[in-house]
């Protein structure tokens, strides 16, 4: 299907992630012009790098699956999220080179932390505060705003379940998550009647090539912890962070201009009571 991105820009911020990364190449994929924001500059010009290194050898997926004509162009772009003068410059930096954008994806985040509240570190609180949240309403101010002139638009925030129910051990990231939620639908409800949407999607745990171990081979193999996941999902096994881009590609696409203000799990059933 041709999500009617070509020629679309696309900014990804957290682009040399696993999931961000992910987003990039199907961004692309459908023709979309990629920026691979990121704070890591040398793994945002190695996905970069990837992705115009395939639109060159002729390998995208983009005409043969998507019916696109070409794949897009991807830019690295390193950028401090947390630096609002660095994100007025690195946005005025795609705008010098493709002209406005039409998609932002909140994709970065800090994972790292797993403590209870009572001996939770107060720098983790403020660094995931810092980055995760006030990050992401930096570049959606540089941004959103700019959408609504233009009359099109896509904002796709990166929540999580651990956003949606808690998580324990992860104060910091579960209550920054939830804030996104808001955070999203109300750009929704700002941009209904100017052609942007805005969704939220809460992935599951994403695990790669792992994603087919059933709990008992991620336990013996991997993690016990992601073991435990897997045990509580009612598909019996994790997913990949292509079924988190392939629903990323979907809301930014034409066909999904009257969707907004959603929050769309990619769970593996996770979120269900099941017994």
């Amino acid at each position: 299907m041709d999500f009617g991105l070509e020629g679309r820009t696309a900014v990804v911020t957290g682009g040399a992630g696993r999931i961000g990364s992910a987003d990039c190449r199907i961004l692309a994929n459908e023709g979309a012009n990629v920026v691979v924001l990121d704070v890591d500059a040398d793994g945002a010009a190695r996905v970069a790098a990837e992705i115009n290194d395939a639109g060159d050898d002729g390998e995208s997926e983009s005409e043969s699956e998507t019916g696109t004509d070409t794949a897009g162009e991807a830019m690295a772009l390193e950028c401090d999220l947390t630096d609002r003068d660095d994100v007025a410059a690195s946005m005025a930096d795609v705008r010098d080179a493709f002209g406005g954008v039409d998609i932002l994806v909140n994709n970065a985040a800090m994972v790292d932390a797993r403590s209870r509240v009572d001996g939770y570190d107060d720098d983790i609180w403020e660094r995931d505060v810092e980055i995760n949240l006030t990050g992401t309403y930096n570049v959606s101010k540089e941004v959103f705003p700019r959408m609504c002139e233009r009359g099109w638009g896509r904002v796709v925030t990166m929540s999580s379940m651990a956003g949606w129910y808690g998580g324990f051990g992860q104060l910091s990231y579960s209550a920054t998550k939830a804030a996104m939620i808001g955070l999203g639908r109300t750009m929704a409800l700002e941009g209904a009647q100017s052609g942007v949407t805005s969704n939220v999607v809460a992935p599951n745990i994403v695990v790669g090539a792992w994603a087919e171990m059933g709990p008992e081979e991620l336990s013996e193999h991997v993690d016990e912890y992601y073991a435990r996941i897997a045990e509580a999902t009612p598909m019996r096994h994790l997913g990949t962070e292509e079924d988190v881009a392939n629903m990323v590609a979907y809301l930014c696409s034409e066909q999904a201009s009257y969707v907004t203000g959603q929050v769309i799990g990619v769970t593996g059933g996770v979120d269900l009571f099941s017994f």
